[in-house]
Formats: structure tokens, C-alpha cells, sequence
């Protein structure tokens, strides 16, 4: 058994990052990332449904993903990168399922987002950019700074690109090698989550084509004329919220997607499944009564989801689609008369976040407790594992034991998930109060590498659904609503103190830590009692008052999350109020500040004024700055820096909150 060891971990981890169910059900194609040096390569694998080896299908330093099968059965679509150089794009590739070598089908200048067949398998569509720069002033050469970028709206960044410089929009291509894409839809908007309608002539697709979408966001749905020779877009859905995910009927009767019947939803407004005739019926929200957000997640880090799934149809009268529920993903299924089933056992603890469906099979990508992710059968209520590379890797490893927890709190019943190291039983450990994002958003059963490292470490690790976790219902998330740090504050040292006195985790040497929301929330913990001995934040959030403007999406985020605005006195005062800023000079707690430094959604401006004030104060503090990585790069982000992150909390948190020390302890604010 290998020593869990950060550069153990990240090397060895083996990641199922998406898959593909055959059109015959008779197997499934998958993509596995793994670490090369300190770049990632991706390949797709084939399996039988029924078991049986696997096979390698492709091959050499490359990123191969979001395999679409041909509806023949006969050909996998791809998007390929090459893995090195800096101007690689991303092209769609072609190869025979029977054997033979890829060939490359698009030459696209800004590459290719994503690829799908058409019904009869005659043409591909894809998302891609186009069009000119949006904002620069100048001629734009390669290798040279721009004279200037001109900004009219708020949406020119985001957190994976930085700057929009172009739009994602709909091409149709012929499935051979060199034929040439025809642009379908143009405009200043992006499209996204595209589906072809069954008779091949229409494509249905969301955009938000509104006049700014990082003010007022609002995501509808369309569709455009595949075959016309000009743009014709219609408008084929418009609730007050969001509408997004359309997926079409087998008989093309019907649309289903995920949606929203509120204008400008705050956080606690679930997403639902809505229904309506094909092509003027009146939508039909299927999941109003379950009070659970549909294509909402509770968190599994070794589970490689970026979005979850919208409903995909089983049969003409009824939809699959994920459900999160009690710190669960579950897939249920949804008649068209509002019945919803969950499709397993409410109680496993199990992640699900893909569902495909085809020859009446259904496939998930699923995470069970502990675990990495895998592809699944889903059959009479039972998962049957189908691949194995995905968790396999964490055999080498000391294993970690996941208990479920349900803990008294100041507002009702706090639900938790504790993982210690295996054997531990009831003994009394270092244990580290770990704070998920979002903060809508919750912790599932699956894996994380953080706490495989810190459980090998000796340190059990506390993840607590505090009020504003998603799955526990709208009213355990809006009471969080503009009450950051008191509410949510008061629920994670409720959970502390339940597993201290319980005698699992040591009073004197306790940790906490987290990532966006959980970086916030540790910044304010500490800053309103010594009780921990050590503090690791992650991409948090330090100045609420920056912050709304500093984000690129923090307007509307705050509008949503029920914040203020610094836009009056009294607005601003409010935000000052609730950020850790303003309790600076009570740290006393070591903290160790982590920061991406592309992170457009928590920048590095926050965190840098809570530094500089600590070193002010002459207070133990840290700050580690990430270059060219984002967000969520404990995840996606470059190996050696996933490893030097995952070795300075270990560290941090080895040095300060490994060893018995008394602290003095304050009450908390809330």
C-alpha cells in the first residue's frame, strides 16, 4: 500500500471524466484522465455493457473528451487538443468503432466546445466560436498586446477563458475529413446545452440574449432552422427565470428541461423539470411539489462533473434526471402526470451526476461513499458497476471510513458526513472542520483527494451541510439568505462541538478549512474565535464590499444570495458587516491563504487586503499565489501545483494542528 502522499495522490489518480452509452446498449464509450509529467492526458476506453475488458481506443499526448456515438453505432465523435502547445485549440475527430485509426474533421481558427449527431448520423453539430473580437481597439495580431479593450457590458469575463473575446455559437459540419462548418446562428449572446429535434430539420438550444446577462441573467430557450440558407431563430420557451437542458421526445411530441417560473430566483428557488407540447404548448413544471433542486449537486471532488445532466426521456411518457436530495445525488424518474420515483434507495450514499439512456438501458456516472466515480448499470433499482479505472487507483492508498451524521443545531437537524482513517473507531483525533462552496451547493458521499491525504495524515475530517446547502429543501437555503456568517457560523461549531463531545475529535487540535464560500467562511470563523489551531482559506472572499464588483458574476450573485449592494450607505455597511475583513484584528488563528491567481470568481484583490492587514497586525499569516490557474484547480488545475496545494495544507495544518496547544476560545458572533 502506497503512502497517501500529495504527489502519490494527484499521480496516481485516474479520473472517468464523462462517457457514452452505445445506441444498441451493448457497451459504453469513456473518457480517463490521467497525469503525465505535469500535463493531463485524456483517451477514450470502450467496455461491454455486460462486462468484460476494456480497450483503449485512443492514443499519444492528447486531451480526447465528449465522445457522442453515431446513431448507427458504427462511429465515436470527439473533441481533440493536443497536449504542449500554447495555440492549440480543440478540433473534432472521428473514429470507427470497429477498428481503424481517427481521423481530424474541423479546422475551425478558435477550435470546437462540443459536438453532437444529427438523428440519421448525416451531419454534426457543434458549438464554436465565432465572430470578431467583442471589445479590442486595434488591430489584433498574435504574439501583441491589443491598443485597448473597450468594455460596454458587465459579461467580457469569466473564470475559465478571462476575457470573452468571442461568442459561442452553432455550426453544422458533414462527417468526413475536410469538409467545411456552415455557421447557423451569429449575435452577441452564447449558446448553449444544444439538442437536435428528431426530424433533423431543427435544433433546440439556450442563450441568454438579453441586454446584459451578468446583470440580470436570463437563460431561455430556442431554436434555429438547420437547413434554412439565413439565421432563423424562434423563441420556444420563456418562463420568468431560467430555462436551460431541452431535450426532445422520441417522438418529438414533447420538450422537457430544467427551469425556473420566478423572475430573478434567489438561491432558495429550486430548479425543476418542466414539460410542454411541441411547438406552442404551455409549459408544465413536473417537480414543483418535491422541494429539491433538479440538476443540483451535493459535492464529490474525485466525481468529474462540471454541470449536472438535464431530464433525458426513457420512453415517450416519461424522464430520467438527477434529483439532489439529503446530501445525495439521486436519479429519479418523472411522469409526465408529476409523479417522481427515485430509481434507487433514498438512503445509499451515492453521487450520481450523468444519466444516459438508450435501448431501454440506463447508465450513471456515479460516486458511492469514499469513492472516486464510475460508470454504473442502473437495473430493477440496483447499481452494477460497469468500468473500474475510475476508482481502482485508490486501492494503492490507505483506505477512509465515511460515517453519516446527524447533528442537534440552533435551527434544526444538521445532516454531516465524518471521514476518518480506516480503524480509527472512537478514538479522540486532530480533526479538520472542512466548509464546502457555493454556498448552495452540499457535501455528498464520494471522494475527495484532500481528505484521502489528510486522513493518511491522522486527521479526521468533519463536512457539514450548514443552513444554505442545496438537497435539504428551500427553507434550510433561504434561511442563510443575507445572513452570511451568523446562521451558517453558528451551524459549523454546533457540528464541532458534536463530534468533540462525542469524543472523536480533539478539542485542541482542531483545524478548518474551504474553498470560495468555504474560504469565506473560514476567513469569519477565525475572526470570531481561537478554537481552531490552524486555518487554511481557499479562493474565499475577505471584503464583501469589493467583492460584488470584483466577481465577475458578484451582481447578480449577491441579488441572489440576498446580500446587499455598496451602491447606498447603508448597503455598503451592511456587506462591510459580514465581511472577515472587519474582524481582522481579532485573527489570531495561523492562516494560510491559497489563491488562484486567474480566479475571476473570488479574485486575488480580496484575499491580498485580509493579507496585507494580517501583516499589518503581525499576525501568522500566509498568502500563496497560483499563476495561470483558476477557480476549482485543487481539481483541473497543473499537477505539480495540485501537489505543492495539497502538501501546504498537510503542512499547515500538520505543524499547527497536529500537536495538543491550548487556546483561549471567545463566543461566536451569531
Amino acid at each position: 500500500m502506497t503512502d497517501a502522499s500529495p504527489r502519490a495522490l494527484v499521480r496516481a489518480q485516474v479520473a472517468l471524466e464523462s462517457f457514452a452509452l452505445h445506441p444498441d446498449g451493448s457497451s459504453i464509450v469513456y473518457v480517463l484522465r490521467r497525469v503525465r509529467g505535469d500535463d493531463y492526458v485524456s483517451h477514450l476506453w470502450t467496455r461491454p455493457w455486460r462486462g468484460g475488458r476494456a480497450r483503449q481506443l485512443t492514443r499519444g499526448r492528447v486531451r480526447d473528451g465528449s465522445a457522442a456515438i453515431a446513431p448507427d453505432g458504427e462511429r465515436v465523435a470527439f473533441i481533440r487538443t493536443p497536449v504542449g502547445p500554447d495555440d492549440a485549440v480543440a478540433q473534432v475527430w472521428l473514429l470507427p468503432l470497429d477498428g481503424g485509426e481517427p481521423y481530424q474533421v474541423t479546422s475551425l481558427e478558435h477550435g470546437v466546445g462540443s459536438v453532437h449527431w444529427s438523428p440519421n448520423g448525416d451531419r454534426l453539430l457543434l458549438v464554436a466560436q465565432a465572430g470578431d473580437h467583442r471589445f479590442i481597439v486595434g488591430e489584433e495580431r498574435k504574439g501583441r498586446a491589443p491598443l485597448a479593450r473597450r468594455i460596454t457590458r458587465l459579461d467580457f469575463r469569466d473564470d475559465d477563458s478571462g476575457h470573452v473575446v468571442r461568442r459561442s455559437h452553432l455550426w453544422v459540419v458533414a462527417p468526413r475529413a475536410g469538409a467545411a462548418p456552415r455557421q447557423l446562428t451569429s449575435g452577441d449572446f452564447d449558446v448553449l446545452t444544444p439538442t437536435w429535434l428528431p426530424d433533423g430539420r431543427r435544433i433546440a438550444f439556450a442563450a441568454d440574449r438579453g441586454p446584459d446577462a451578468n446583470v440580470h441573467p436570463r437563460t431561455q430557450i430556442w431554436w434555429v432552422d438547420a437547413d434554412a440558407g439565413r439565421q432563423r431563430i424562434r423563441e420556444l420557451v420563456s418562463l420568468a427565470g431560467d430555462a436551460d437542458e431541452p431535450s426532445v421526445s422520441p417522438d418529438g411530441k414533447r420538450l422537457a428541461f430544467i427551469g425556473t417560473d420566478v423572475d430573478d430566483p434567489a438561491d432558495h428557488v429550486p430548479p425543476s423539470v418542466w414539460v410542454m407540447d411541441l411547438p406552442n404548448g404551455t409549459p408544465r413544471n413536473l417537480t414543483a411539489a418535491l422541494d429539491r433542486p433538479v440538476g443540483d449537486w451535493a459535492w464529490s471532488d474525485l466525481l468529474m462533473c462540471d454541470e449536472m445532466p438535464g431530464p433525458v426521456w426513457l420512453d415517450d411518457g416519461s424522464l430520467a434526471t438527477v434529483i439532489g436530495t439529503e446530501g445525495r445525488n439521486l436519479p429519479y424518474q418523472v411522469d409526465l402526470d408529476g409523479t417522481a420515483t427515485p430509481l434507487l434507495d433514498p438512503t445509499l450514499p451515492v453521487a450520481v451526476c450523468a444519466i444516459q439512456v438508450a435501448a431501454g438501458r440506463i447508465a450513471v456516472g456515479a460516486a458511492e461513499a469514499g469513492r472516486a466515480g464510475e460508470v454504473w448499470a442502473l437495473e430493477a433499482g440496483r447499481m452494477r458497476q460497469v468500468t473500474r479505472e475510475g476508482s481502482a487507483w485508490q486501492r494503492r492508498f490507505p483506505a477512509v471510513e465515511t460515517r453519516e451524521l446527524t447533528i442537534p443545531g440552533p435551527a434544526g437537524a444538521i445532516h454531516a458526513w465524518l471521514v476518518s482513517p480506516a480503524g480509527a473507531g472512537r478514538r479522540r483525533l486532530p480533526t479538520v472542520l472542512h466548509i464546502h462552496g457555493g454556498p448552495t451547493g452540499s457535501w455528498g458521499p464520494g471522494g475527495t483527494l484532500d481528505q484521502m491525504s489528510l486522513c493518511a495524515a491522522g486527521f479526521r475530517v468533519l463536512r457539514p451541510n450548514t443552513r444554505g446547502s442545496t438537497t435539504f429543501g428551500a427553507a434550510w437555503v433561504k434561511e442563510l439568505s443575507g445572513r452570511w456568517g451568523e446562521v451558517d457560523a453558528a451551524d459549523a461549531l454546533a457540528a464541532v462541538d458534536a463530534v468533540v463531545a462525542e469524543g472523536l475529535a480533539d478539542p485542541e487540535r482542531l483545524g478548518v478549512m474551504g474553498l470560495s464560500y468555504g474560504g469565506f467562511l473560514t476567513n469569519w470563523l477565525v475572526g470570531v474565535t481561537d478554537r481552531f489551531a490552524a486555518a487554511i482559506s481557499e479562493n474565499g472572499v475577505a471584503n464583501q464590499v469589493s467583492a460584488w464588483a470584483n466577481s465577475y458574476f458578484g451582481v447578480h450573485y449577491n441579488r441572489h444570495a440576498g446580500l446587499a449592494t455598496p451602491l447606498t450607505e447603508r448597503g455598503m455597511r451592511k456587506l462591510w458587516s459580514s465581511s472577515p475583513l472587519s474582524n481582522a484584528e481579532r485573527i489570531t488563528t495561523p492562516l494560510l491563504i491559497l489563491q488562484a491567481e486567474e480566479d475571476r470568481i473570488c479574485p486575488p484583490g480580496d484575499n491580498e487586503q485580509l493579507f496585507t492587514a494580517l501583516k499589518v497586525l503581525d499576525r501568522e499569516v500566509e498568502y500563496v499565489l497560483y499563476p495561470e490557474e483558476h477557480h476549482e484547480m485543487k481539481n483541473y488545475g497543473r499537477p505539480d501545483r495540485r501537489i505543492d496545494r495539497m502538501e501546504r495544507i498537510r503542512d499547515w495544518l500538520g505543524h499547527h494542528a497536529r500537536r495538543p496547544t491550548r487556546v483561549r476560545r471567545r463566543a461566536t458572533s451569531g
